[in-house]
């Protein structure tokens, strides 16, 4: 048998059965989903994450292309019956968003194409008419219930988010608009000729805004039995494409245990419920395996302009991003009247759970590619500065750091807040200096580890190496004596006392007058 393509960019379920790709077989999960006689769900992931090709493999399910389905999970241990179902799919990547008024112009003109191959007429300008009566008149004439498979809802909500008060107003219209939609859905009519209702999108906008009264609407998003629905757990990575996985190792002249464990610490660690389980990112997985280089794919694709628009609004702390712990309300309580960072971040996938005690859920960033890459992002958009023209910074640090040359290392931070616009740090305060320091060390792919540090100016950071551990405490118009003494007060670096390695304490104190530092010491722990 021919070796099967790798389906980078295919999202559609009959091209990629068709056309000899791996497919990653889901449709376990799929049966347990459309077993009940009637079923409505909603499912949150973050952008390329495999949701499109779940609405393509339902689709083509309904349609009872049996044949599409040969040697999977569905067709060779159930006894599922191939009925022909007629299928409404409508995907807001596809639909017009930048007004009001063009979004209800472009969901009524793919409500009428779907009408239009279906031979039927429908004589209504408005939309919720339009759509009820769509749902009827296919039940009516296939005797078979109706399938409605939304992709990407939110797209006409979340590309307003923040890009001010105008756009802002824009989400809101937009999202009223698409409450009176689905609104259809919950119509006693309506929702009597329906059998399978299937919801995606990035955000989980609260049901009182968007689908209000739809009480019989399951969210999918943080259900443990579909915390691996979308994404490749480990055994369906080696199981799957063990294969290319060896040509990988093999072309980087590595192992194939290694070139494993890189791929769990680049793009593993997506965690969505409280079940202890994670999945690698299909986008990633797929991009690495055909390039044969370990990048940035994801993050590439789609800067969170909006979100580090939404950090700079808040003023948010930023490393208190990878130490979240949140309660569950975080992820149910979200509308565009109170906008919740924290739950946005994890939604759109730049944070994930990284532990559940219970009550508590704990947050961090869920591999090496979104923390480096987000991170970095982060520090050219708060620095001012193009990210081109840092990457010889962060090399430099790195080394710096590694080689033990404080004095070297000092004078290459004081260069690069020089090279800041003066328009961007005039007048700012301690925890913008803090901030930045933080994201240049970060940025740098050193390990830096934050345990606090808030708007307050309290800050205690680690930058771990195999042979060394340096325990850094800053300052604002202070001196770097009284930083020394506070690591030493603290006990900041007891933890790292049994560890085997060189400990040093580093007190540095900016001076936001000259906005650079101006005061540094550094004292080698001794046992």
């Amino acid at each position: 048998m021919a070796e099967k393509f790798l389906p980078v960019g295919i999202q559609n379920f009959q091209k990629m059965r068709q056309g000899n790709f791996v497919y990653v077989d889901k449709t376990e999960y799929i049966y347990q989903l459309v077993r009940p006689p009637q079923a409505f769900y909603f499912l949150s992931r973050p952008r390329r994450f495999g949701k499109s090709l779940m609405v393509s493999t339902l689709d083509y399910l309904f349609q009872g292309r049996k044949d599409l389905f040969k040697g999977l999970w569905i067709k060779e241990h159930t006894d599922w019956e191939w009925k022909k179902h007629p299928v409404v799919t409508i995907d807001f990547n596809r639909i017009n968003h930048d007004s009001p008024d063009n979004l209800k112009i472009s969901i009524l003109f793919k409500l009428k194409q779907v009408a239009k191959s279906h031979q039927i007429e429908i004589d209504s300008p408005f939309i919720s008419d339009f759509f009820a009566t769509l749902i009827l008149k296919l039940d009516d004439k296939y005797g078979q219930p109706v399938i409605v498979l939304i992709d990407e809802y939110d797209k006409p909500i979340i590309s307003h988010l923040g890009k001010g008060v105008e756009e802002l107003e824009i989400a809101k219209q937009n999202r009223d608009i698409l409450k009176q939609f689905f609104g259809v859905l919950k119509e006693q009519d309506v929702s009597g000729a329906l059998r399978l209702v299937f919801i995606t999108g990035v955000s989980k906008f609260s049901r009182v805004s968007i689908f209000s009264d739809l009480n019989n609407l399951l969210d999918l998003s943080m259900i443990s039995q579909y915390s691996a629905l979308l994404g490749y757990s480990e055994l369906e990575l080696e199981r799957d494409f063990n294969a290319y996985i060896q040509k990988l190792a093999n072309d980087l002249k590595i192992s194939y245990s290694q070139c494993l464990q890189n791929l769990q610490i680049w793009y593993n660690g997506y965690r969505f419920t409280k079940a202890d389980e994670k999945v690698y990112n299909p986008f990633s997985i797929l991009n690495v395996l055909e390039n044969k280089d370990f990048r940035n794919y994801w993050f590439e694709t789609g800067t969170p302009s909006f979100l580090v628009n939404l950090i700079k609004e808040k003023n948010y702390p930023i490393a208190d991003i990878e130490n979240l712990k949140l309660d569950e309300d975080t992820f149910t309580t979200f509308d565009l009247e109170r906008l919740r960072l924290e739950a946005l971040l994890f939604q759109t996938g730049y944070i994930t759970i990284e532990n559940y005690d219970g009550i508590f859920y704990m947050l961090n960033y869920p591999n090496q590619e979104v923390k480096k890459s987000f991170l970095k992002y982060l520090y050219s958009e708060l620095a001012g500065i193009e990210d081109s023209t840092l990457r010889d910074s962060y090399k430099i640090i790195a080394d710096q750091l590694q080689k033990n040359d404080l004095d070297g290392f000092i004078k290459t931070v004081n260069a690069i807040l020089s090279s800041i616009p003066y328009t961007q740090i005039a007048n700012q305060d301690e925890a913008y200096y803090h901030t930045i320091f933080y994201l240049m060390l970060s940025a740098s792919g050193v390990l830096v580890l934050t345990e606090v540090l808030t708007s307050k100016g309290r800050t205690d950071i680690a930058v771990e190496f195999s042979d060394k551990v340096y325990v850094i405490e800053l300052k604002c118009n202070q001196n770097a004596d009284k930083a020394i003494a506070q690591i030493k007060e603290k006990n900041y670096a007891d933890k790292y006392r049994a560890s085997g390695r060189e400990i040093y304490l580093v007190g540095i104190n900016f001076d936001t007058s000259v906005r650079e530092i101006t005061d540094w010491k550094t004292e080698k722990l001794t046992s």
